[in-house]
């Protein structure tokens, strides 16, 4: 492993056992997941040790500060810095969350920081969202109109029915919830996870969309849709505060109504 000193006097040491923690105001030690698939070696952590206090709050500020004043090599995403885009996505000490929305003095002592869990790697802590953004995909999330209003002008929502998608269309994609379910790391070629079934609930729940029948048809499925056993650890990852277990339920609520209506 390697450890990383302040930007300063920057010195790589090499060494089989990391040094102790250097106790002194401000600093900070950091262990992140280091992996390049191009290379021969194994996955590794890397320690760094920052100075917070030059830094920003968020444990995002952490990471640009390493990446730009002491390992350009570090591989990570980010855009808004808001928790608005869900690029940041992450592991910080064993919960999925936003580094851009998390902030470092929530943490005492030493951070680990790994990419989002049981999704391939692309690179540090880039991951691969294809599969997840595929099955997103797939409940075709897009309005579905019962009809094209003549005048060829949008379709008018009243203030009552937008509420209904209140805890739906926040959220960001940012796979925290997905990532956190052991149903979707087991069975995720098939269940379509909490990320994906809290969208599909979006589309199901909106006044304006005339497919709620075929939407509940495409979803009755006993993997895309029943691997759900209510663990909640999605509810407790998601960094928005939206209760995908929730939305769930409600799906399953509203498939069994639906059933008893065909009967």
């Amino acid at each position: 492993m390697v450890q990383f000193t302040l930007p300063k006097d920057s010195k790589v040491l090499k060494g089989i056992q990391h040094p102790p923690i250097i106790q002194k105001k401000g600093l900070r030690q950091i262990d992140i997941y280091r992996y390049d698939p191009d290379q021969t070696s194994n996955p590794r952590l890397d320690r760094y040790q920052i100075d917070s206090e030059t830094l920003g709050p968020m444990v995002l500020d952490a990471l640009l500060g390493i990446k730009d004043q002491i390992d350009s090599t570090l591989t990570l995403r980010r855009s808004c810095r808001e928790g608005v885009c869900g690029s940041c996505a992450m592991n910080i000490n064993g919960r999925n969350t936003l580094a851009c929305t998390e902030p470092l003095a929530k943490h005492q002592g030493p951070l680990k920081i790994y990419p989002l869990p049981h999704l391939p790697v692309i690179k540090d802590l880039v991951t691969d969202l294809s599969q997840i953004y595929r099955q997103y995909a797939s409940i075709e999330p897009w309005l579905k109109p019962k009809a094209i209003p003549d005048d060829g002008r949008e379709q008018p929502q009243m203030h009552d029915d937008r509420r209904q998608l209140e805890g739906l269309v926040e959220c960001i994609l940012c796979a925290c919830c997905s990532t956190s379910c052991p149903s979707y790391w087991w069975n995720g070629d098939q269940y379509l996870g909490p990320l994906v079934l809290l969208q599909a609930e979006r589309w199901l729940k909106d006044s304006r969309d005339g497919a709620t029948q075929e939407r509940l048809h495409a979803l009755d499925d006993t993997f895309k849709l029943y691997r759900c056993h209510t663990i909640m650890n999605c509810t407790d990852s998601c960094p928005k505060g939206l209760n995908p277990a929730q939305a769930i339920a409600r799906i399953k609520s509203a498939m069994v109504t639906t059933k008893k209506d065909l009967r």
